[in-house]
């Protein structure tokens, strides 16, 4: 499949709000109303788009702590992690990354109470030999 620069403005332009509308779309990449309508259609018939989600406003989750969640994972122990984790609400997201540890995860908590209950529970995993926590500060930008 084939992303054309104007795919990746399109792109760009939906991840900043995926409810704006066409018109408003077209406007900001000087485009036709039914040629983004049809480049959404196509990107997301391709796969390109694989759905919409939410993004919440931080003051709806003002004084939640987030972190960063560092995971060294034992060998041929990865699917059973992953699977565990998945089962956690407060995690966000994880991703399999490279260097020291095999996964990062975002978590999202009401209180440092609960951020140490995680991590308790997250270490306690059958498969996991150590974690690391970064508490985030401030979000300069999220797309």
């Amino acid at each position: 499949m084939k992303i054309t620069d104007v795919d990746q403005q399109l792109l760009s332009v939906l991840r900043e709000d995926a409810r704006a509308s066409t018109a408003e779309i077209a406007r900001r990449l000087g485009l036709s109303r039914t040629t983004v309508q049809s480049r959404i259609e196509r990107l997301e018939r391709q796969g390109v788009i694989a759905g919409y989600t939410v993004r919440v406003n931080e003051a709806a989750e003002r004084g939640h702590i987030r972190a960063h969640l560092l995971v060294t994972v034992l060998p041929k122990q990865m699917p059973a992690v992953v699977e565990a984790l998945r089962a956690m609400p407060a995690l966000r997201s994880l991703h399999s990354v490279s260097g020291a540890f095999d996964l990062v995860a975002l978590a999202v908590v009401p209180s440092v109470a609960d951020m140490d209950a995680l991590t308790d529970a997250i270490g306690a995993l059958d498969g996991v030999e150590r974690t690391t926590t970064s508490i985030i500060l401030s979000a300069k930008f999220e797309r």
